[in-house]
């Protein structure tokens, strides 16, 4: 009962850990890998350093996709896409 009684703290630590910091961070992974896999030509992207761009083609062999700039074309693996700020972009404005 004493060995027991000396764990809990060890446990309820992990608890906490697990459904603060690591469910949350699968949570999210889980969504990254399914906003990637749903991209298709024409969404209009950020990539996470910030490039904007248009998807003119995927390519499922090596999972990248080239992205539509000012400056023309850019190859992009699609885990360089940023999911927020994508999202961020495509919402429909809000009037005031």
């Amino acid at each position: 009962m004493d060995a027991i009684g000396s764990f809990l703290p060890f446990i309820a630590i992990f608890a906490v850990m697990y459904f603060f910091m690591i469910a949350p961070q699968m949570k999210r992974s889980k969504q990254e890998k399914k906003f990637a896999s749903e991209l298709k030509r024409g969404d209009r992207v950020i990539t996470k350093s910030g490039m904007h761009g248009k998807i003119v083609d995927l390519n499922d062999k090596d999972n990248s996709c080239v992205i539509e700039t000012l400056a023309g074309k850019i190859k992009f693996d699609r885990s360089a896409i940023s999911m927020e700020m994508s999202n961020k972009l495509n919402a429909p404005a809000t009037v005031k």
